[in-house]
């Protein structure tokens, strides 16, 4: 009994290991492939094989609030490609309206409230005018560059049936800000770019994410609650050969910018790890059943606690093994030391913006934001916890930035 104890003591610290490595082994893999291109085909420059003009269904989901898809509404008729339908849900949002219309714009208000984002899709999805072969899911809050619908396009004239567009900050004029842009620089980087790179599924957001339409109806939910990329991801990437990133299809997405909405959206975000934890472990064991390295690895960090946890996971473990094995407690040391420098270069190479690079200096302050988040996780369970953005940019203000 107290072997098979060790053993599974042993087995927990390699993998908490392997996940806070795995950025500087991705970070030495981009930066060799950097030095040497003949080794590596470059994954993220698509170009299109055929010319086949895809028809899209746009479908913004908002709740409560109309103020800031006016300017969303306005990126999109700014679109190079023209074949485009856009559904604005407009979910317990009152007697608001959008301010104008336009034959290509749609708004639809459901009768009772919906309160939920998969709700949201599906009455859009119901309420189509026309078959469309792509459906690309934004946030009330977001803008998109004009060549993105063009590029979505070319990827899926390619082959792709998933792709997930790579989402910037529209705002960057905060600490907070400036940290949760940091966040998502670093999570582009090793759960899209890369992977996109050595020819494996993308995570996806739950923004910016374009699929086929006839996949998403082969995807059924019975709970609507939170995790809705959680959910899509793990069914979706089963039934594909591979869920791209789109890194030259740009969207953008009001970061948080106090302490207050970072709490409340990490709540919402840590509870859906735990929620649906369960996606990651079926997702690797259906890798594991059909031999497939690409299931097996997605499944593999879809199991991978949030940042935070893996780094109080790891002083926890150093501490313990100083008195239990002070092998291992180095072991631990070095791995605190190479994660954060690890994920400093990784931000370096993603950002051009100096102000990301000197806001990590408060992550500490970040961190214990989102301890404080994690001791409110059972209250995501009992409401629809939702992140208040105000930021009424055009696409114009961001593009000039």
């Amino acid at each position: 009994m107290l072997h098979i104890l060790y053993n599974c003591w042993v087995v927990f610290q390699v993998l908490i290991a392997c996940y806070l490595l795995q950025p500087a082994v991705l970070l030495l893999i981009y930066w060799i492939k950097k030095a040497g291109r003949f080794l590596f085909k470059p994954g993220h420059e698509v170009k299109a094989s055929g010319n086949h003009h895809y028809t899209f269904a746009v479908i913004i989901t908002a709740h409560k609030n109309l103020q800031l898809v006016p300017p969303l509404v306005d990126s999109l008729l700014k679109q190079t490609h023209a074949d485009y339908m856009v559904y604005v849900v407009a979910d317990n949002c009152g007697d608001a309206d959008l301010g104008m219309t336009h034959p290509q714009v749609k708004l639809l208000k459901p009768e009772t409230p919906l309160n939920a984002k998969i709700r949201s899709i599906d009455f859009a999805i119901n309420s189509f005018v026309s078959p469309h072969e792509v459906m690309v899911i934004l946030d009330a809050d977001n803008l998109v560059h004009p060549l993105y619908l063009e590029t979505l396009n070319r990827y899926f004239n390619q082959g792709y049936q998933a792709v997930q567009t790579n989402m910037l900050a529209k705002n960057n004029d905060t600490v907070y800000a400036q940290l949760d842009a940091a966040g998502n620089y670093f999570s582009n980087f090793i759960d899209r770019r890369m992977r996109m790179e050595l020819g494996l599924s993308a995570n996806i957001w739950g923004l910016g994410i374009a699929l086929k339409t006839t996949l998403y109806r082969e995807v059924v939910y019975n709970h609507f609650f939170g995790g809705f990329d959680k959910k899509i991801q793990a069914d979706i990437v089963k039934l594909i050969p591979v869920l791209a990133y789109a890194e030259d299809a740009m969207v953008y997405d009001e970061k948080i910018d106090t302490g207050d909405a970072l709490e409340t959206q990490r709540t919402r975000w840590i509870n859906a790890y735990f929620k649906y934890f369960k996606y990651g472990w079926d997702v690797f064991c259906t890798g594991v059943r059909r031999g497939s390295f690409n299931l097996m690895f997605f499944g593999f960090n879809l199991l991978r606690p949030p940042l935070f946890l893996q780094v109080l996971l790891a002083l926890m473990l150093g501490i313990l093994n100083y008195w239990i094995a002070p092998v291992w407690a180095w072991t631990w040391a070095a791995i605190l030391i190479i994660f954060p420098l690890s994920f400093f270069a990784i931000v370096a190479v993603m950002s051009n913006d100096p102000r990301t690079i000197r806001a990590l200096l408060h992550l500490p302050f970040f961190f214990l934001r989102q301890l404080k988040a994690f001791l409110r996780i059972r209250k995501a369970n009992k409401a629809f916890l939702q992140t208040q953005n105000n930021k009424v940019m055009y696409i114009e203000d961001v593009l000039k930035q």
